[in-house]
């Protein structure tokens, strides 16, 4: 066992405070990381004040980890000490279900093992990011490549294979036109993997507020949600709708933008329930989808492909002792895009 410094949660909704935490020591096929950035991802924020349910306390949170590998283990062919790696939203699953033998561990049939506010095979509870050190089975790891800085790549990590897989399966590309709704952590992300992708790219946000930003970003138009009149003008327009907002929305509007076989695909993911009435899709062959993280394959695809196409988050670099002054930021959409944290300051 290691004893490293971490920023946990003591209790739900409690302040973020540094503490120290142990990780297991380093097994046959584990990689002890170096960890130097971590994102902070709305989901954060949503696990300690246990907007998504009960959870598991003392919790690090952090699942968009970049670090470099100090020590292996006596199995481990993968990675080597020094090389740049990173740790997204899960470090275990079954490996044993379809889905897992199909590189989809982030749907694993028995349930993936998250970063944090989870429990792993030996028992304990799993710590995230917010640490300067973390042990992770190899399988569940993934390279940064030398075109990415570790600071940028961290919200990768999460924001965007989050936003890259969805883009990747719905066939985002030359002749598609996307709409991504929100421009914030996740949004941003999938705006320039839209782009880069070949889509023709539509931002819709609630103002035109960041207007200027989505179109530096890659987005070919921008529009507000809060004009009834781009609810009437874009109807029918879109190949793909990404949702990344973690609000309730109008989806009777907003799938009416939907082109036939069209489909919105929702990645954020809202506290409250929401409503929904099959008329909305009844009529016009839409699909209403939701779509998870990645698997580790595809993981690693997205990172190649951020490296290729030089896409890195927009982030706000803070200290460890600025994080709950970040979480309130967030939650005021008072970031551009992604804050990350500096492990160095823990």
């Amino acid at each position: 066992m290691t004893t490293v410094a971490a920023y946990a949660a003591p209790a739900a909704k409690a302040p973020l405070e540094r503490t120290t935490i142990e990780r297991r020591a380093v097994g046959e096929f584990d990689v002890l990381i170096d960890i130097k950035f971590a994102g902070i991802c709305h989901s954060d924020i949503h696990q300690v004040r246990e907007g998504w349910g009960k959870a598991i306390f003392p919790m690090v949170p952090g699942h968009e980890i970049a670090g470099v590998v100090s020590e292996v283990g006596s199995g481990v062919t993968k990675y080597s000490v020094g090389d740049r790696v990173g740790v997204g939203c899960m470090v275990d699953s079954c490996r044993e279900c379809d889905n897992c033998a199909k590189g989809l561990e982030q749907y694993c049939l028995k349930g993936m093992i998250g970063t944090y506010n989870a429990v792993d095979k030996d028992g304990e509870p799993t710590y995230g990011g917010y640490s300067e050190k973390i042990v992770v089975d190899e399988n569940y790891v993934v390279r940064i490549p030398d075109g990415l800085s570790l600071d940028v790549a961290a919200p990768l990590l999460c924001a965007g294979i989050t936003t890259y897989s969805p883009l990747r399966h719905w066939n985002a590309g030359p002749g598609k036109k996307v709409a991504v709704v929100g421009l914030g952590g996740l949004g941003h992300m999938g705006v320039k993997i839209a782009h880069a992708l070949g889509a023709e790219v539509t931002v819709l946000s609630q103002s035109l507020r960041k207007k200027d930003d989505g179109l530096k970003l890659g987005a070919d138009h921008y529009y507000a949600t809060s004009d009834p009149e781009t609810f009437e003008e874009l109807k029918g327009s879109f190949d793909l709708i990404l949702n990344t907002v973690s609000a309730p929305l109008d989806f009777a509007a907003y799938l009416s933008l939907l082109r036939t076989d069209g489909a919105m695909v929702n990645v954020g993911l809202p506290e409250e329930p929401v409503n929904i009435t099959l008329l909305s899709v009844f009529g016009n062959r839409r699909s209403l989808s939701s779509s998870g993280i990645g698997g580790i394959p595809e993981t690693q695809e997205m990172l190649d492909f951020c490296a290729e196409h030089g896409l890195g988050a927009e982030i706000e670099l803070i200290r460890a002792d600025q994080v709950n002054e970040a979480y309130e930021r967030v939650l005021a959409s008072d970031v551009r895009y992604r804050f990350v944290i500096d492990t160095a300051t823990i």
